[in-house]
């Protein structure tokens, strides 16, 4: 997602804030997401005084948006699996959606299939294991295929799966994947996730706004900021100088 907003506002100044104390989100409860997910943003904004926020989470964001929104007066902008698209895309009105546990069972994806997918067939699979293979991308440790394989048989088995042609990644993690993805799919398969579209909604929502000419990019870590250094290659990739402890 950064690197889709880079693309559109290569000089806005960015505070990236790595929550690694709360993963992995989709294993938690909704009520210990949403405190979580509020708690850390009211201390973030109270902190950096940023004039927007992303939730860059698809978990947090069907789960705490709008608590957040009602709390903070500045504009949020949420990630929320990319239905509506993928409804487009489609040629064989079945569509695969990978999340995490408490992505998939959100009303919030229920009202979206209902509102974007009712004429299609969305097929819905949590794949937690995917979460820890993306975390061991960005640290340029092996990823084990087999768990990759594994959650594209899950989708493939269920009732119209092999005529899936369209997955969502309905997990900010998963885009990371998307070459091993591709590989157990296949090439008929593509994938749609919402990067490009919250990129677009932050520079509409920050238009003609100036930006400092040496903007203030900061990468921020919660937990253990030792465990956090096999991160700084990607971090430095991206235009952070460091890592910092939150």
């Amino acid at each position: 997602m950064l690197a889709e907003l880079r693309k559109v506002m290569p000089d806005a100044p960015v505070i990236y804030a790595a929550d690694l104390a709360g993963l992995p989100y989709g294993e938690k409860s909704e009520a210990q997401i949403a405190a979580r997910v509020a708690g850390l943003l009211g201390r973030m904004a109270e902190r950096y005084q940023p004039r927007l926020a992303c939730i860059a989470c698809n978990t947090a964001s069907t789960i705490a948006l709008g608590m957040v929104r009602d709390v903070l007066e500045i504009p949020i902008v949420g990630t929320v699996p990319a239905i509506k698209p993928a409804a487009t895309m489609t040629q064989t009105g079945v569509i695969g959606l990978l999340g995490t546990a408490a992505t998939i069972r959100q009303a919030y994806v229920d009202n979206l299939e209902a509102e974007f997918a009712n004429c299609h067939n969305l097929l819905r699979h949590a794949a937690p294991g995917l979460v820890e293979a993306a975390e061991l991308k960005l640290r340029d440790k092996k990823v084990d295929m087999g768990v990759i394989e594994a959650a594209a048989h899950k989708l493939r088995d269920m009732p119209e799966g092999e005529r899936i042609d369209t997955v969502v990644l309905a997990c900010t993690h998963f885009p990371l994947l998307e070459d091993e993805l591709r590989e157990a799919f296949g090439p008929e398969v593509q994938f749609i996730h919402g990067a490009q579209g919250i990129a677009r909604r932050i520079v509409h929502l920050t238009q003609d706004q100036p930006f400092a000419a040496d903007p203030s990019n900061r990468f921020v870590v919660t937990g253990d900021l030792q465990s956090a250094q096999p991160l700084l290659p990607v971090v430095k990739n991206h235009g952070f100088s460091g890592i910092e402890l939150f």
